[in-house]
């Protein structure tokens, strides 16, 4: 539909409606992010060469020797 038309439509409108019309395309927009929030959903693997751990991570830490030595 050309914008054009579709504002003469919505401009001719009277004021109770325009208001109804307008929170129907708020309603619309919420659906839409809803639906665009449930598409982009992490999928495995997707995080891959993000993180880089240093060399020595899960060695034991020096504060708990006395607790593993026993």
């Amino acid at each position: 539909m050309d914008n054009l038309l579709l504002y003469k439509k919505f401009a001719s409108l009277p004021e109770n409606f325009k208001k109804q019309v307008v929170d129907f395309i708020d309603l619309l927009t919420s659906r839409d992010k809803k639906e665009k929030s449930k598409n982009n959903k992490a999928k495995f693997g997707s995080a891959k060469g993000m993180f880089t751990l240093k060399p020595g991570f899960d060695e034991p830490l020096e504060d708990f020797k006395e607790y593993s030595d026993k």
